[in-house]
């Protein structure tokens, strides 16, 4: 069975300091408790890209879990609506993109 993983990609907000300030004192910590059945939790923040253009997202989480079936679950549960609502909440430039992945991993 494939690993499955909830990516979700933030917009620039539109006060930078304030959406780190909520992310990492409010948001970070609620999806660590309240995300049931997580593997691995990520959280990318967004420097550049490779044109040296503006980035259309400031930051990037990606929450693992052994299956599809435990990141469905998780999405449905209280605390999976609570998290989700709470990132929409946060994301002052917009609604952030949450999309769901199957994982394969390739070890070089």
């Amino acid at each position: 069975m494939k690993q499955a993983k909830l990516i979700v990609m933030y917009p620039t907000s539109t006060d930078v300091q304030l959406f780190e300030q909520r992310y990492a004192n409010e948001h970070v910590p609620m999806a660590v408790e309240k995300l049931a059945g997580k593997t691995r939790f990520i959280a990318s923040l967004i420097t550049a890209n490779i044109n040296n253009e503006l980035s259309p997202f400031h930051r990037i989480a990606e929450v693992y879990f052994p299956s599809m079936t435990d990141l469905e679950a998780c999405l449905n549960s209280e605390g999976g609506q609570e998290t989700a609502n709470h990132a929409v909440e946060i994301s002052s430039g917009g609604a952030p993109l949450f999309l769901i992945a199957e994982v394969e991993t390739f070890d070089f």
